[in-house]
């Protein structure tokens, strides 16, 4: 404070780079560790694998059932995700580290959200290809990958602050899922409609509702979030 004035807040190119720097020491400790990303990506493959090998159905069937084995897939690896993330920055102290850095908290919370987002596309960008072999659908279409996009943003977006007031307690892997599942039942189902969408076919008017559902989803909760972040480290 100078001047009885309060301190004036740090200009966009600081919170950019504070931002930035957050996404890149999780980034580092990963490739270093693989930990995540290979917790992650083994969950998710083994998930479609069962589901491959449970659902003996003919092609029709498999293609009405895609969107939500998929959706099913990337949710769980998301959570497990998300509750290791924050697990491993509680365990080695660095959360701590990141509290006290004089920077503003609401570039942490963007810090995690990209670095979670980022874990979460490349086991996406995985198991898509493999998921196209396994039940002969082309999952490749421009409309369905803008979905996984929107569907990913809010479940990440959401999640990392859940994540981060479940890592403060003992049962932190059992009461993440508990907070988190029913605040995104509707991104869940959202992005479910509008995949199958896509998939089948169907004129974009048909599944307009949950694409803008989608979207107005992920905008309200990132600003919720954002404005609650604070808040939330702080208890």
């Amino acid at each position: 404070m100078a001047n009885g004035q309060p301190n004036a807040q740090p200009p966009s190119g600081n919170f950019i780079k504070a931002v930035s720097a957050v996404v890149w020491k999780d980034l580092q400790a990963e490739f270093r560790s693989r930990e995540l990303f290979s917790a992650m990506l083994v969950f998710s493959l083994l998930i479609i694998l069962i589901f491959n090998f449970a659902l003996e159905l003919d092609v029709e069937t498999r293609r009405s059932v895609t969107s939500g084995v998929l959706w099913a897939t990337f949710a769980f690896a998301g959570t497990l995700g998300l509750n290791r993330s924050m697990a491993i920055e509680k365990d080695r102290g660095c959360l701590d580290g990141l509290l006290l850095a004089p920077v503003d908290r609401s570039a942490i919370y963007f810090g995690k959200v990209i670095s979670n987002l980022a874990f979460m596309l490349i086991v996406e960008i995985i198991v898509l290809p493999v998921y196209s072999v396994l039940y002969n659908i082309n999952l490749f279409q421009p409309g369905l990958l803008m979905v996984i996009l929107l569907g990913s943003i809010g479940y990440v977006g959401v999640g990392t602050l859940l994540s981060t007031m479940s890592v403060q307690t003992r049962t932190r892997d059992i009461l993440l899922p508990i907070l988190l599942f029913p605040v995104v039942v509707p991104v869940l189902l959202a992005a479910v409609k509008a995949s199958n969408g896509f998939l089948e076919g169907l004129e974009l008017s048909e599944f307009l509702l949950p694409i803008n559902l989608l979207i107005a989803y992920d905008i309200i909760f990132i600003a919720v979030a954002f404005m609650v972040f604070d808040n939330v480290v702080e208890e």
